[in-house]
């Protein structure tokens, strides 16, 4: 026998279906179960049957931001990335699976579990690849830098949720400028959209992500210019640059960092098989 929370899911998921949404089921059960406080195994369970008033309302305010394309993750707070929860905020990307390519790429080039290492992630955002790589490093200690206050309250939060605080500081800054120490690692995922390709991006992004973390400038490459320019002086002897590029962009990256002086440059691929993180060494001689 049907119940309430049935024929909300079944509703709900048509609504969406009809605004072109290919996850429409999915989401509508996330939201459903985030409205009533529950996991959404708890829904595939049965577990869930009447709705509350106020849950009842929650989840209709809920499925219109989504019929308006509004992320899941922006809906409720929250992205998981990792294997980690991690808030969002209005000045933060979303973080998104490709990226955790970049968190592979990284532990492989750390590769002594309790070694302290010390690391630097320009950009941070959220936080989500400093901390996701802490979170696996535990004698590791790391600076998140970001131009947005916004972004670094963020960044500050999800530290003490996921109880990396005392390993990890946030400070305002524009990339490398103004900082004098030295690191083990330097990573980034900057912004890499060129700046004409902005407005035809998905709606997802371009409505609700920043666009200062999307645009790149007219060829999409400014900041690993920039990266390319700064980073070799602020890396140890046999430490790596590592960030997160664009299907299309790993040629050229792959060439400002050769210039740049940096040996055993690769690309490397997501799951997906595209190419996805360029690093690159500062030798030892």
């Amino acid at each position: 026998m049907s119940t309430e929370a049935d024929a909300l899911l079944v509703s709900a998921t048509q609504r969406l279906a009809a605004v072109g949404n290919d996850t429409a089921r999915l989401d509508a059960r996330l939201l459903l179960a985030a409205a009533c406080g529950v996991e959404p195994a708890d829904l595939t369970l049965g577990r869930v049957q009447t709705l509350q008033p106020a849950q009842r309302a929650r989840f209709a305010r809920m499925i219109a931001r989504r019929e308006r394309n509004e992320p899941v993750g922006r809906i409720l707070g929250y992205r998981e990335f990792w294997s980690l929860n991690f808030r969002l905020g209005p000045d933060t990307l979303e973080p998104r699976p490709d990226s955790e390519a970049l968190v592979e790429a990284c532990l492989a080039r750390l590769p002594e579990r309790t070694a302290p290492y010390r690391m630097v992630d320009l950009g941070t955002g959220t936080g989500c690849l400093l901390l996701s790589i802490l979170s696996e490093r535990p004698q590791t200690k790391g600076v998140g830098v970001d131009i947005a206050p916004g972004a670094l309250r963020v960044a500050r939060r999800n530290a003490v949720d996921l109880g990396l605080k005392p390993r990890a500081r946030f400070q305002l800054g524009n990339w490398l400028t103004g900082i004098g120490a030295t690191f083990d690692l330097i990573l980034s995922n900057p912004p890499y959209i060129p700046s004409a390709d902005v407005l035809a991006l998905a709606p997802e992004v371009k409505d609700f992500d920043p666009a200062r973390a999307l645009d790149g400038g007219p060829d999409g490459l400014g900041p690993y210019r920039i990266l390319a320019a700064q980073a070799p002086a602020r890396l140890k002897k046999g430490g790596w640059l590592a960030v997160e590029i664009g299907w299309d962009q790993g040629p050229r990256v792959a060439d400002l960092f050769k210039s740049a002086g940096l040996t055993e440059v690769a690309v490397l691929p997501d799951l997906g098989g595209r190419d996805r993180v360029v690093v690159g060494l500062k030798a030892q001689a």
